[in-house]
């Protein structure tokens, strides 16, 4: 931040609201033309406020401040790209890797290879191998699918996409869908049901030094890359080891999420919103950023395991700069950037908000075993299709 109110000189006056953006808050702003100079929202959101007319494109801020896009993760820059124009400005990337209680997989007689995702019903086994352990099962959880997050993590290791690339058609009730929602529902089922499951994870305490990882309650599951500096920070001595989350042909494979700066219509001062955006998403601003954390964990004694960016060239230098040499956190860090190497993400659409909405209904009625999983797919599928049909009709016509 402060390279970037240096980079916008000193006429310029920068106040940040904090806190999480409140869409309808800032349509109401948009409609009577008292916008934010900029926002700083998840990309999973860029598509419909941009079908709304909410958002400025950026083709003349990508110019104007010379952007080099070619430096953003694709996943991530297909993410806040909506009928081939830019809508944001990606910051962060967010990936999933394979985490594990190296002492859990040996009592169970499992390996990580056994949980990665590649053999699904090798993980199905070693979930319950884990949670049936003498005595433990009380508090254990074998394996955690992590649905209905990541269910479009597990449809695309199955090979298929829940929606086309053009983000126009809904594809919910594809057969891989079907047995990847219908897989990771019933490895809960086999360790008590859901309901226990998400008991004992909402319990935990995730950030701290007795994180399920480091109590032993916990065997297997993907995590997002930045719980490695937490484990690292709080319980460097956890029994941990890794792996990337894989795909049934064992490809490594991530979805990916994050962050991005965009600027609505309206915007009173859109050039300078997009300099900040430049700056805040530059090499040397995430150099500085990984400078500052890799000091601050040296004061405190621990690895510095690397950030993702967003920004493919500040992923390199800063790699070169990460601590965690020795093992089970090196692996950490390789699978943290192999993922990174490999990602998708949900095309951008005019209905993203609808989309989420109507897949996740579909995953909580299985999980609470109301219907099957191929019932509560298909109506999924005809309710975001319709949505994606209304949605992309007045985005057209606007066009």
């Amino acid at each position: 931040m402060d390279l970037a109110k240096t980079a916008l000189g000193g006429k310029v006056k920068v106040r940040l609201a904090e806190g999480t953006l409140d869409t309808q808050q800032l349509l109401s702003q948009i409609a009577t033309g008292d916008p934010p100079d900029l926002i700083y929202i998840g990309r999973d959101r860029i598509g419909s406020l941009a079908a709304r007319n909410a958002l400025i494109p950026l083709e003349d801020c990508i110019a104007g401040e010379a952007i080099d896009t070619g430096d953003f993760i694709p996943s991530a820059l297909s993410q806040v790209t909506l009928n081939d124009k830019v809508y944001g400005i990606p910051e962060f990337n967010v990936v999933q890797i394979t985490m594990a209680n190296a002492d859990l997989l040996r009592q169970a007689n499992v390996s990580i290879t056994d949980v990665n995702g590649s053999d699904r019903t090798a993980m199905s086994v070693a979930a319950k191998s884990i949670y049936s352990l003498e005595g433990r099962n009380s508090d254990l959880i074998g394996v955690d699918s992590k649905i209905p997050e990541f269910l479009p993590l597990w449809v695309k290791a199955a090979g298929a996409d829940m929606m086309s690339k053009d983000g126009r058609t809904a594809r919910l009730d594809s057969k891989e869908a079907i047995d990847s929602l219908a897989w990771a529902a019933n490895i809960y089922e086999e360790q008590g049901g859901f309901s226990r499951i998400k008991s004992i994870r909402d319990s935990a305490d995730t950030f701290g030094e007795g994180n399920q990882f480091a109590s032993g309650t916990l065997g297997v599951m993907p995590m997002e890359q930045w719980y490695i500096n937490t484990l690292n920070s709080v319980t460097p001595n956890a029994p941990m080891v890794f792996d990337t989350v894989r795909n049934l042909k064992g490809h490594t494979i991530a979805f990916a999420s994050g962050s991005a700066w965009a600027i609505p219509k309206g915007s009173k001062n859109a050039p300078a919103a997009c300099r900040w955006a430049r700056v805040m998403t530059s090499t040397a601003a995430w150099k500085k950023a990984a400078s500052t954390r890799l000091a601050d964990r040296k004061k405190e004694g621990g690895d510095f395991t690397g950030l993702l960016t967003g920004n493919q060239t500040a992923d390199r230098e800063i790699r070169t700069m990460v601590t965690a040499a020795s093992m089970p956190w090196s692996s950490a860090v390789d699978a943290m950037y192999e993922a990174n190497d490999h990602t998708f993400s949900m095309p951008a659409n005019p209905a993203d908000a609808e989309f989420t909405a109507a897949w996740q209904e579909a995953v909580g009625k299985v999980l609470n075993k109301e219907i099957p999983a191929k019932q509560a797919l298909g109506e999924a599928q005809e309710t975001a299709q319709k949505a994606l049909d209304a949605a992309w009709t007045i985005m057209d016509r606007g066009n």
